[in-house]
């Protein structure tokens, strides 16, 4: 008898909880309220705002339009669910606003396609070749040396993704080959398709700072793909240690990068096969690179585009044979120009029963705007394969290039021709010397002159 009075208490209770909530959340989700107060009329869809406004006479939001009201007057409303319901008391139509839509697309998914175009025209002053019929001539040559499929989306606001097919000439690569040993292919010359990237990313965004992400999959590098976003002319050529074979743009791995707050700089570290993305991975060495950026001076007009940035990729051939890099890069960014000073040290010791040989390097660049799209283009390399020794690759680089205007608002459109005289010089070594695998020496000097094009869309 006492069980079945508690539990009719407790039911009329649960009851009186029910009937006074829901009563309640009703009356929440029903109120409107309309009231003149000097010369303005004050229209109230939340009653906690209300009840707040008559206590203190501010609102935490305010939407306010002038002559909005039946007589001309200001209307301030404490919502944009307020603006609606005035509408519809006041038969004007309704309406959408851009954090609803944003609210509604946030998670929509979406796919973009965009590419790139690398074209060039170049003539080769030396060293001159001889044609199939033994006659010598300086060879010359239109050609596509790179072109990207950009295919990228969001599958949801915290999830996003690319896939870049690369398109480019195959070469046979006869580096590692014996005086006696050749490669043959029926395509050899061919322009063929390769994936450059495909990784999924997650938006950190919500967690971290604004542009922090961390990526899975074949991806960009924590050093070339930076830097490139700094240097506009790898439709001219890549920079010093991507094109002299001490760095890749992109490999297979895990990374994280973020933002530091109050646009300081950044942080992006990975770690990767170190095979880069032309090759699968033959063994169990992985490469840690990481990169930290430092900008000095982001509030200062004059000096915002100045950045340090320091990379270290710990890598190895075999279990102890070394395949480190350094870089250190000062970089500037201006309206009047663009410039960078990079510096790299490189050890590499293919195999633990051979000896190690250390490599360093520098590239200087600078690219003077005259205005109207036109832009000098200066640029020198200075290699040296081994440190023991004073033999150097030295490639100089000098031009004029136009950028079109694009339309700023449509994404990162770009376009632009560069003719340029590039010239690079070998030093010989003495016999037996030991160099670097990845920079030759001994070679007659290169002259070349080009039309170079770009197109981003």
């Amino acid at each position: 008898m006492i069980l079945m009075r508690s539990c009719r208490g407790v039911a009329g209770w649960a009851a009186v909880f029910i009937l006074t909530f829901g009563v309640t959340s009703w009356a929440e989700e029903m109120f409107y309220r309309e009231v003149p107060k000097d010369g303005q009329l004050y229209v109230f869809a939340q009653m906690r705002e209300f009840a707040a406004w008559q206590s203190s006479g501010k609102l935490s939001v305010a939407v306010t339009r002038p002559g909005y009201g039946p007589n001309g007057e200001t209307v301030v409303f404490d919502s944009h669910e307020a603006v609606n319901a005035y509408n519809f008391k006041h038969d004007k139509p309704g309406e959408v606003f851009a954090e609803e839509t944003s609210k509604a697309t946030k998670d929509a998914p979406s796919v973009k396609v965009g590419g790139t175009i690398f074209t060039d025209f170049t003539y080769s002053d030396e060293p001159r070749i001889l044609d199939s019929d033994g006659n010598t001539v300086n060879p010359s040559a239109f050609d596509v040396s790179r072109a990207y499929i950009n295919l990228s989306g969001n599958i949801s606001h915290l999830v996003s993704f690319r896939i870049t097919p690369d398109i480019r000439r195959l070469s046979t690569n006869t580096r590692n080959l014996g005086p006696s040993e050749s490669v043959t292919s029926s395509q050899e010359g061919s322009l063929t398709v390769r994936l450059k990237y495909t990784y999924g990313q997650v938006n950190l965004d919500g967690f971290l700072t604004k542009g922090s992400w961390g990526r899975i999959g074949l991806q960009t590098t924590p050093f070339i793909d930076f830097y490139e976003g700094i240097y506009r002319y790898r439709f001219q050529g890549t920079t010093v240690t991507d094109r002299e074979g001490f760095l890749s743009p992109a490999d297979f791995g895990v990374s994280i990068h973020y933002n530091v707050r109050n646009d300081y700089g950044d942080v992006h570290v990975g770690v990767y096969n170190g095979e880069t993305f032309v090759r699968s991975d033959p063994n169990d060495q992985k490469a840690v690179q990481i990169r930290g950026t430092l900008r000095p001076l982001p509030r200062s007009d004059a000096f915002k585009g100045m950045r340090l940035t320091a990379f270290y990729d710990a890598d190895r051939y075999v279990t102890g044979g070394p395949r480190d890099r350094f870089v250190g890069l000062a970089s500037f960014e201006h309206k009047y120009a663009n410039a960078g000073l990079e510096y790299f040290g490189a050890k590499d010791q293919p195999s633990a029963t051979v000896q190690a040989v250390k490599a360093r390097g520098y590239s200087l660049w600078a690219t003077p705007k005259v205005g109207r799209g036109v832009e000098g283009f200066l640029r020198y390399d200075n290699v040296k394969p081994n440190t023991d020794v004073s033999a150097r690759k030295k490639r100089a680089i000098a031009g004029v290039a136009y950028w079109f205007p694009v339309l700023k608002d449509k994404g990162p459109l770009s376009a632009a021709l560069l003719a340029d005289y590039e010239r690079v010089n070998y030093d010989a070594l003495p016999a037996g010397t030991l160099v670097s695998p990845l920079v030759a020496l001994g070679k007659a000097t290169e002259k070349r002159f080009s039309v170079h094009c770009l197109f981003n869309f």
